[in-house]
C-alpha cells in the first residue's frame, strides 16, 4: 500500500504534500513531537509522538517501506527510510537516493564539524517558491511511479 510519513515538526509543505495526497487518494500521516492541526479527512491522520530524541524520526524510520514516502529534511532518516526501501524527498523537493545518500551524510558530517569549530555560521538558505513547486512535482513524480509499480 502506498502512504506518506511526514516528519511535520517543521515541515514547511504540508499542504502542498495534502494537495498531492487527496489528488492521488493517498493517505498521510502527520508525525510530530506536539500537537499539529490537520485537515479533517479520512486520508491524513496524525500521530504525536513523546519528545524523547528522534521519537519522531523512529515512528516513520519504523513503518517506512517499499511504497512508503517519507517527507523529511533529516538526512539520516532519509537513510534509514531508503534503507527500509522506502522513498525520501526533503521539502525542497530534493528526492534522496541510495546513490546520493552516502555524499549527503559526508557533507553533513563536515559541516557539523566546521560549525562546531566556529568556521561557519548561518543555515540552509530561506526557503522558496522555486522549492515548493520543484516539492510538488518531486511528490507527484514519486507517487506516479510508485503506483506503476505496485
Amino acid at each position: 500500500m502506498i502512504a506518506i510519513h511526514v516528519d511535520a515538526d517543521a515541515c514547511p509543505v504540508k499542504e502542498e504534500i495534502y494537495k498531492v495526497a487527496f489528488r492521488h487518494g493517498v493517505p498521510v500521516t502527520v508525525v510530530s513531537n506536539s500537537p499539529i492541526r490537520v485537515p479533517q479527512h479520512e486520508l491524513i491522520s496524525r500521530v504525536v509522538v513523546s519528545d524523547g530524541f528522534d521519537a519522531a524520526d523512529d515512528w516513520i524510520a519504523e513503518r517506512a517501506a517499499p511504497g512508503t514516502v517519507c517527507i523529511t529534511a533529516d538526512i539520516l532518516l532519509a537513510d534509514r527510510c531508503l534503507k527500509a526501501g522506502g522513498t525520501a524527498i526533503s521539502p525542497s523537493g530534493k528526492p534522496f537516493t541510495l546513490n546520493s545518500i552516502g555524499s549527503a551524510i559526508a557533507t553533513r558530517a563536515i559541516m557539523a564539524d566546521l560549525r562546531a569549530g566556529g568556521d561557519i555560521i548561518g543555515g540552509p538558505a530561506p526557503f522558496s517558491k522555486t522549492d515548493r513547486s520543484r516539492f510538488l512535482s518531486a511528490l507527484d513524480e514519486a507517487l506516479v511511479r510508485l503506483k506503476r509499480h505496485t
